[in-house]
Formats: structure tokens, C-alpha cells, sequence
């Protein structure tokens, strides 16, 4: 949406229809509301944001998000660290830590591409078990193999949560019992 005399407004249009999932009906409905909502709402959001950029970082050893050189699994002693649970994404975290019911550490492994093996290798120093909770697909099994087949030299079980994911479906999309289910349910590669 541009519009000369509301080069700002189009700006915030643009900016919110650049996120992902977010349509160009969505952005011009929350730029509106920026926009209209009173200075509070914007200012809020802006400095959410700002505080979000300058403070999250990547956890030292799991990559999770953090404010610290540790994020606040890694750093809990209460936490299993025989178990850990290799995911996707931060968010992956966030939505199986939302069901309560695994204890144990994580690593976030965003890109095949660009993975550490000397970083996944330290993260598991004290693991015995390592859990593959990806969404089904062919890439993923792919990169369980190979992974697994990188750390096959270290006493770990390989395990990945049940099926019951959908196949193409991210695990934020799933609903609770499911995933519950498939972490509950894991089984030995």
C-alpha cells in the first residue's frame, strides 16, 4: 500500500506485512490500529521491540533464545541432563515446554547447513539419550540419519517423538494431546 501523503502509514503496512504469517489484510488491520489506537499502543510495541533486539541472544550452548550466556533451561540444575531433545526452531521449545512434561535439556539445530558438530557434541556431554522432535518429512528423517550417523561413536540412544504429527505440519500447529502423545510415545531409531 503506498500512499504519498501516508508514506508513514504505508511504511508500518509494509514493515508489519514483512513478518511471517502476516497477510497484507492482517498488517493493514494492525498498522490501523497502531496507527489510531493511541500513542500508547505504538509506543508499547516499539519499545517491546527494541528491548527484544538489544537482549535476545542465542543460549551458549543449546542456542536457545536467552537473555544471558545460559538460557533458563540450560542453566537449571533441576533439569535432566541425560535427555536431550533436538528441535527445529526456539519455538519448538517454547510449545513442548508448554505441555509440562519432559524434563530434560534441548539443542536447537536451525539448519542442517550451518550446524556445529563440535557445538552438538559439547551440548551432549552428559547426555545418554538424544531425541529427535522434528515434524515428519523427508528432510527430516534425512537429517536424523545423518546426524545420527555423526555421533553414532557417542553412547547415545536415538530416539524420535512418536508419530502422530502430521506429516508438513510444524509443531506449533499441533494440538497439545498429540504432541504430548508423540514425546510419551518416542521411539529407538
Amino acid at each position: 500500500m503506498r500512499n504519498k501523503g501516508l508514506e508513514p502509514f504505508s511504511n508500518l503496512v509494509d514493515a508489519f506485512g514483512a513478518l511471517p504469517g502476516i497477510g497484507e489484510k492482517s498488517a493493514l488491520k494492525l498498522a490501523y490500529h497502531i496507527a489510531t489506537g493511541g500513542a500508547y499502543d505504538g509506543i508499547k510495541l516499539s519499545h517491546a521491540i527494541e528491548q527484544a533486539v538489544e537482549s535476545i541472544q542465542r543460549c551458549s550452548r543449546c542456542n536457545n533464545l536467552s537473555q544471558d550466556e545460559l538460557c533458563d533451561i540450560c542453566s537449571d540444575e533441576l533439569r535432566e541432563s541425560s535427555k536431550v531433545c533436538i528441535v527445529e526452531s526456539a519455538k519448538d521449545i517454547l510449545t513442548i515446554e508448554k505441555l509440562g512434561q519432559y524434563n530434560g535439556r534441548y539443542y536447537v539445530l536451525s539448519d542442517i547447513d550451518t550446524f556445529d558438530l563440535v557445538h552438538l557434541r559439547e551440548a551432549l556431554k552428559d547426555a545418554r539419550e538424544l531425541i529427535f522432535a522434528f515434524a515428519p518429512s523427508i528432510a527430516s528423517d534425512t537429517m536424523m540419519l545423518y546426524i545420527e550417523s555423526q555421533l553414532e561413536d557417542l553412547s547415545l540412544t536415538f530416539t524420535k517423538i512418536a508419530q502422530g504429527v502430521p506429516t508438513g505440519i510444524s509443531l506449533e500447529s499441533v494440538d497439545t494431546l498429540s504432541l504430548a502423545r508423540a514425546i510419551e510415545d518416542r521411539v529407538t531409531l
